[in-house]
Protein backbone atom coordinates (compact mmCIF):
# COMPACT_ATOMS: atom_id res chain seq x y z
CA UNK A 1 0.00 0.00 0.00
CA UNK A 2 2.84 2.35 0.89
CA UNK A 3 4.52 1.71 -2.46
CA UNK A 4 1.37 2.68 -4.31
CA UNK A 5 0.34 5.75 -2.35
CA UNK A 6 3.86 7.06 -1.71
CA UNK A 7 4.79 6.53 -5.36
CA UNK A 8 1.73 8.46 -6.47
CA UNK A 9 2.39 11.26 -4.03
CA UNK A 10 6.09 11.44 -4.92
CA UNK A 11 5.37 11.38 -8.65
CA UNK A 12 2.86 14.19 -8.22
CA UNK A 13 5.17 16.32 -6.07
CA UNK A 14 8.02 15.64 -8.48
CA UNK A 15 5.99 17.13 -11.31
CA UNK A 16 5.23 20.16 -9.18
CA UNK A 17 8.91 20.45 -8.24
CA UNK A 18 9.99 20.37 -11.87
CA UNK A 19 7.49 23.07 -12.73
CA UNK A 20 8.26 25.21 -9.68
CA UNK A 21 11.40 26.93 -11.01
CA UNK A 22 9.85 27.98 -14.35
CA UNK A 23 6.81 29.29 -12.52
CA UNK A 24 8.93 31.29 -10.09
CA UNK A 25 10.85 32.79 -12.99
CA UNK A 26 7.65 33.52 -14.84
CA UNK A 27 6.15 35.22 -11.79
CA UNK A 28 9.01 37.70 -11.73
CA UNK A 29 8.48 38.59 -15.38
CA UNK A 30 4.74 38.33 -15.83
CA UNK A 31 2.01 39.22 -13.40
CA UNK A 32 0.05 36.04 -12.84
CA UNK A 33 -3.72 36.38 -12.77
CA UNK A 34 -5.12 34.39 -9.84
CA UNK A 35 -8.91 34.13 -9.46
CA UNK A 36 -10.19 35.66 -6.29
CA UNK A 37 -12.45 32.67 -5.71
CA UNK A 38 -12.81 29.23 -7.33
CA UNK A 39 -15.19 29.03 -10.25
CA UNK A 40 -17.70 26.25 -10.85
CA UNK A 41 -15.30 24.90 -13.51
CA UNK A 42 -12.49 24.73 -10.93
CA UNK A 43 -14.72 22.81 -8.53
CA UNK A 44 -15.68 20.38 -11.29
CA UNK A 45 -12.02 19.80 -12.17
CA UNK A 46 -11.06 19.15 -8.55
CA UNK A 47 -13.92 16.68 -8.27
CA UNK A 48 -12.79 14.81 -11.37
CA UNK A 49 -9.15 14.82 -10.30
CA UNK A 50 -10.08 13.49 -6.87
CA UNK A 51 -12.13 10.68 -8.36
CA UNK A 52 -9.40 9.87 -10.89
CA UNK A 53 -6.82 9.75 -8.09
CA UNK A 54 -9.03 7.23 -6.32
CA UNK A 55 -9.07 5.14 -9.49
CA UNK A 56 -5.28 5.20 -9.64
CA UNK A 57 -5.11 3.77 -6.14
CA UNK A 58 -7.90 1.26 -6.75
CA UNK A 59 -6.38 -0.11 -9.96
CA UNK A 60 -3.13 -0.87 -8.16
CA UNK A 61 -4.64 -2.67 -5.17
CA UNK A 62 -4.68 -6.01 -7.02
CA UNK A 63 -0.91 -5.87 -7.50
CA UNK A 64 -0.47 -6.29 -3.75
CA UNK A 65 -1.87 -9.80 -3.85
CA UNK A 66 -3.77 -9.07 -0.63
CA UNK A 67 -7.55 -8.79 -0.25
CA UNK A 68 -8.07 -5.42 1.44
CA UNK A 69 -11.20 -3.82 2.90
CA UNK A 70 -12.10 -0.88 0.63
CA UNK A 71 -14.25 0.72 3.33
CA UNK A 72 -11.32 0.71 5.76
CA UNK A 73 -9.00 2.12 3.11
CA UNK A 74 -11.40 5.02 2.64
CA UNK A 75 -11.59 5.48 6.42
CA UNK A 76 -7.79 5.52 6.57
CA UNK A 77 -7.65 8.24 3.90
CA UNK A 78 -10.23 10.32 5.72
CA UNK A 79 -8.53 9.88 9.10
CA UNK A 80 -5.10 10.73 7.66
CA UNK A 81 -6.52 13.86 6.02
CA UNK A 82 -8.05 14.82 9.37
CA UNK A 83 -4.71 14.35 11.14
CA UNK A 84 -5.76 11.31 13.14
CA UNK A 85 -3.26 8.62 14.17
CA UNK A 86 -2.92 5.44 12.12
CA UNK A 87 -3.59 2.09 13.84
CA UNK A 88 -0.14 0.95 12.61
CA UNK A 89 3.13 2.64 11.79
CA UNK A 90 4.20 2.66 8.14
CA UNK A 91 6.83 -0.01 8.83
CA UNK A 92 4.32 -2.19 10.67
CA UNK A 93 1.91 -1.88 7.75
CA UNK A 94 4.58 -2.80 5.20
CA UNK A 95 5.70 -5.80 7.25
CA UNK A 96 2.12 -6.96 7.75
CA UNK A 97 1.38 -6.80 4.01
CA UNK A 98 4.62 -8.63 3.22
CA UNK A 99 3.69 -11.36 5.69
CA UNK A 100 0.25 -11.84 4.14
CA UNK A 101 1.75 -11.82 0.64
CA UNK A 102 4.22 -14.54 1.58
CA UNK A 103 1.49 -16.65 3.16
CA UNK A 104 -0.76 -16.25 0.12
CA UNK A 105 2.11 -17.10 -2.23
CA UNK A 106 2.89 -20.32 -0.39
CA UNK A 107 -0.77 -21.38 -0.36
CA UNK A 108 -1.13 -20.60 -4.06
CA UNK A 109 1.95 -22.69 -4.79
CA UNK A 110 0.43 -25.63 -2.90
CA UNK A 111 -2.93 -25.27 -4.66
CA UNK A 112 -1.41 -24.94 -8.13
CA UNK A 113 0.86 -27.95 -7.61
CA UNK A 114 -2.17 -30.03 -6.67
CA UNK A 115 -4.03 -28.83 -9.77
CA UNK A 116 -1.04 -29.64 -11.98
CA UNK A 117 -0.76 -33.17 -10.61
CA UNK A 118 -4.49 -33.80 -11.01
CA UNK A 119 -4.52 -32.44 -14.57
CA UNK A 120 -1.62 -34.58 -15.75
CA UNK A 121 -3.10 -37.67 -14.09
CA UNK A 122 -6.40 -37.25 -15.95
CA UNK A 123 -4.75 -36.11 -19.17
CA UNK A 124 -2.55 -39.21 -19.30
CA UNK A 125 -5.61 -41.39 -19.89
CA UNK A 126 -6.76 -39.46 -22.96
CA UNK A 127 -6.33 -40.73 -26.51
CA UNK A 128 -3.15 -39.69 -28.31
CA UNK A 129 -1.28 -38.59 -25.19
CA UNK A 130 2.37 -39.68 -25.07
CA UNK A 131 4.10 -39.73 -21.70
CA UNK A 132 7.75 -38.64 -21.78
CA UNK A 133 8.17 -38.50 -18.01
CA UNK A 134 5.59 -39.98 -15.69
CA UNK A 135 3.52 -37.30 -14.00
CA UNK A 136 5.78 -34.55 -15.35
CA UNK A 137 5.79 -34.29 -19.14
CA UNK A 138 3.31 -35.30 -21.83
CA UNK A 139 2.65 -34.41 -25.44
CA UNK A 140 0.16 -34.93 -28.22
CA UNK A 141 0.95 -34.81 -31.93
CA UNK A 142 -1.45 -32.38 -33.59
CA UNK A 143 0.13 -32.61 -37.04
CA UNK A 144 2.61 -35.16 -38.35
CA UNK A 145 5.90 -33.95 -39.79
CA UNK A 146 8.53 -35.41 -42.07
CA UNK A 147 12.21 -35.09 -42.72
CA UNK A 148 14.87 -34.31 -40.11
CA UNK A 149 14.14 -34.51 -36.39
CA UNK A 150 15.11 -32.18 -33.58
CA UNK A 151 18.00 -33.54 -31.52
CA UNK A 152 19.42 -32.63 -28.13
CA UNK A 153 21.59 -29.50 -28.02
CA UNK A 154 20.26 -28.31 -31.38
CA UNK A 155 18.71 -24.95 -32.24
CA UNK A 156 15.49 -25.52 -34.18
CA UNK A 157 13.42 -22.89 -35.94
CA UNK A 158 10.01 -22.99 -34.30
CA UNK A 159 6.71 -21.27 -33.74
CA UNK A 160 5.17 -21.59 -30.29
CA UNK A 161 2.54 -20.39 -27.86
CA UNK A 162 2.45 -21.15 -24.14
CA UNK A 163 -0.57 -20.95 -21.85
CA UNK A 164 -1.46 -21.43 -18.22
CA UNK A 165 -4.33 -23.69 -17.17
CA UNK A 166 -6.76 -20.76 -17.24
CA UNK A 167 -5.82 -19.92 -20.84
CA UNK A 168 -3.58 -16.97 -20.02
CA UNK A 169 -0.78 -16.71 -22.58
CA UNK A 170 2.60 -16.73 -20.82
CA UNK A 171 4.97 -17.06 -23.81
CA UNK A 172 4.44 -16.73 -27.55
CA UNK A 173 6.48 -16.20 -30.70
CA UNK A 174 5.47 -13.39 -33.01
CA UNK A 175 7.26 -15.06 -35.93
CA UNK A 176 9.47 -18.06 -36.63
CA UNK A 177 12.23 -18.05 -34.00
CA UNK A 178 15.56 -19.76 -33.51
CA UNK A 179 15.52 -21.61 -30.18
CA UNK A 180 18.59 -22.99 -28.42
CA UNK A 181 17.46 -26.11 -26.54
CA UNK A 182 20.46 -25.80 -24.23
CA UNK A 183 19.17 -22.45 -22.98
CA UNK A 184 15.52 -23.17 -22.32
CA UNK A 185 13.85 -24.96 -19.43
CA UNK A 186 13.98 -28.76 -19.23
CA UNK A 187 10.33 -29.56 -19.95
CA UNK A 188 10.27 -27.53 -23.17
CA UNK A 189 13.62 -28.80 -24.40
CA UNK A 190 12.81 -32.45 -23.70
CA UNK A 191 9.35 -32.11 -25.23
CA UNK A 192 10.65 -30.71 -28.51
CA UNK A 193 13.40 -33.30 -29.04
CA UNK A 194 12.27 -35.85 -31.62
CA UNK A 195 9.87 -33.52 -33.43
CA UNK A 196 10.16 -33.67 -37.21
CA UNK A 197 10.09 -30.68 -39.51
CA UNK A 198 6.50 -29.63 -40.07
CA UNK A 199 5.29 -31.41 -36.94
CA UNK A 200 3.03 -29.72 -34.43
CA UNK A 201 2.83 -30.86 -30.81
CA UNK A 202 1.03 -29.79 -27.69
CA UNK A 203 3.31 -30.11 -24.66
CA UNK A 204 1.90 -30.49 -21.14
CA UNK A 205 4.62 -29.51 -18.68
CA UNK A 206 4.59 -29.95 -14.91
CA UNK A 207 5.89 -26.93 -12.94
CA UNK A 208 8.89 -28.97 -11.74
CA UNK A 209 10.11 -29.02 -15.36
CA UNK A 210 8.93 -25.49 -16.16
CA UNK A 211 8.87 -22.22 -14.23
CA UNK A 212 8.34 -23.62 -10.70
CA UNK A 213 7.83 -20.57 -8.46
CA UNK A 214 9.70 -18.04 -10.61
CA UNK A 215 9.29 -16.07 -13.87
CA UNK A 216 6.66 -13.74 -12.42
CA UNK A 217 3.89 -16.29 -13.02
CA UNK A 218 1.52 -17.80 -10.44
CA UNK A 219 3.74 -20.22 -8.47
CA UNK A 220 3.83 -23.86 -9.58
CA UNK A 221 1.86 -23.22 -12.75
CA UNK A 222 1.39 -26.07 -15.19
CA UNK A 223 2.08 -24.77 -18.70
CA UNK A 224 0.85 -26.00 -22.07
CA UNK A 225 2.86 -25.22 -25.19
CA UNK A 226 1.77 -25.55 -28.80
CA UNK A 227 4.94 -25.97 -30.88
CA UNK A 228 5.58 -26.22 -34.61
CA UNK A 229 9.02 -27.13 -35.96
CA UNK A 230 9.98 -25.34 -39.16
CA UNK A 231 13.63 -26.46 -39.28
CA UNK A 232 15.09 -29.20 -37.09
CA UNK A 233 18.40 -27.42 -36.60
CA UNK A 234 19.09 -23.92 -37.88
CA UNK A 235 22.18 -23.19 -35.78
CA UNK A 236 25.04 -21.52 -37.71
CA UNK A 237 27.07 -24.74 -37.65
CA UNK A 238 24.18 -26.86 -38.93
CA UNK A 239 23.37 -24.40 -41.70
CA UNK A 240 27.03 -24.28 -42.75
CA UNK A 241 27.14 -28.08 -42.96
CA UNK A 242 23.97 -28.03 -45.01
CA UNK A 243 25.42 -25.45 -47.39
CA UNK A 244 28.56 -27.49 -47.96
CA UNK A 245 26.46 -30.50 -48.97
CA UNK A 246 23.83 -28.64 -51.01
CA UNK A 247 24.05 -28.20 -54.79
CA UNK A 248 24.47 -24.56 -55.83
CA UNK A 249 21.22 -24.76 -57.80
CA UNK A 250 19.22 -25.29 -54.61
CA UNK A 251 18.20 -22.24 -52.63
CA UNK A 252 17.89 -21.88 -48.91
CA UNK A 253 14.48 -21.32 -47.37
CA UNK A 254 14.02 -17.59 -46.54
CA UNK A 255 13.45 -18.62 -42.92
CA UNK A 256 17.01 -19.97 -42.57
CA UNK A 257 18.79 -17.57 -44.87
CA UNK A 258 20.23 -15.68 -41.90
CA UNK A 259 21.59 -18.30 -39.45
CA UNK A 260 23.30 -15.64 -37.36
CA UNK A 261 19.94 -14.27 -36.17
CA UNK A 262 19.56 -13.84 -32.43
CA UNK A 263 18.27 -16.92 -30.66
CA UNK A 264 15.19 -16.85 -28.48
CA UNK A 265 15.42 -18.16 -24.93
CA UNK A 266 12.40 -19.45 -23.01
CA UNK A 267 13.32 -19.63 -19.35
Amino acid sequence: MKKIIIALIFSTTAVFAEDAAPLEKASSEVALSIPASPTSQDVTNVSKISEAFGHLIGKNLDTLGVQLDIAQIIKGLEDAAAGKDSPMTEMECIQAIASVQESNFKQQAIDNLKKANEFLSVNSTKSGIVILEEGKLQYKIEQEGKGSSVTEHSSPLIRYSGQLMDGTVCEASTETELMSLDETFKGFSKGVVGMKEGEKRTLYIHPDLAYQTSAGLPPNSLVTFEVEVVKADASPAAVQDSLSNTPVSEKLSPEIASPAAAQTVIR
